[in-house]
Formats: structure tokens, C-alpha cells, sequence
């Protein structure tokens, strides 16, 4: 059994990887998304300036960016109650109520 490369351009692999945080990433770095078609140049570089200012924006700290990013992901997949409790548990913060209101519809 012969495991793919995730990484493999989509030229040597005839489907990329559309699975795994960094598959986006590794589409854009190449200019072409997941059905093969090439990413628009205007959108490339509407991207770059933008993950450009914010790769110079100053962080406010680890925690509290991983208290984020549990956040919006974890609201794709995990109940309101359960990501709530998982976050108290892992000795974060609760939700918000603003981050209830977007993330759940105010559910």
C-alpha cells in the first residue's frame, strides 16, 4: 500500500489533498484550487496584501489566539453546550454571548 504525499503539486498527483489544515494553504502557495482550475490573480494577490498586513499586526498572546481558533473551528463541529464546556475544562473562557450570536445564530 503506497501512501500519498499531501504536498505533492497537483501536477504530480492527479488529486490533491483537499483534507488537513494545510491544504489550503498548500493550494494557494500553487494557484490552484481543489478542482484544478487556476485561482484568479486578482484573488491571489487580494489575498497576499491582506495575510501581509496581518502577519504585521502585533498578537496579543498565545492563549488567547488559541482561545480564538478553538473557537471559530470548533463552532463548525462541536455543539454549543459541549465546545462550551470543553473550553471551561481546558481553563479558557467561556463563550461569549457576541460569539454565540455569530457562530450559533444566537441559538
Amino acid at each position: 500500500m503506497s501512501l500519498r504525499d499531501p504536498f505533492m503539486s497537483s501536477e504530480a498527483s492527479s488529486s490533491p489533498s483537499t483534507v488537513g489544515a494545510d491544504a489550503i494553504d498548500v493550494a494557494i502557495a500553487q494557484g490552484i484550487d481543489f478542482d484544478g482550475t487556476p485561482i484568479p490573480p486578482a484573488k491571489l494577490d487580494l489575498y497576499k496584501k491582506v495575510m501581509a498586513l496581518e502577519a504585521g499586526r502585533q498578537r496579543s498572546g498565545v492563549s488567547n489566539t488559541m482561545r480564538s481558533r478553538i473557537v471559530r473551528i470548533g463552532a463548525k463541529h462541536i455543539p454549543q453546550d459541549e465546545l462550551n464546556q470543553m473550553l471551561i475544562a481546558a481553563d479558557f473562557a467561556p463563550l461569549k454571548e457576541k460569539e454565540i450570536a455569530f457562530y450559533y445564530g444566537g441559538k
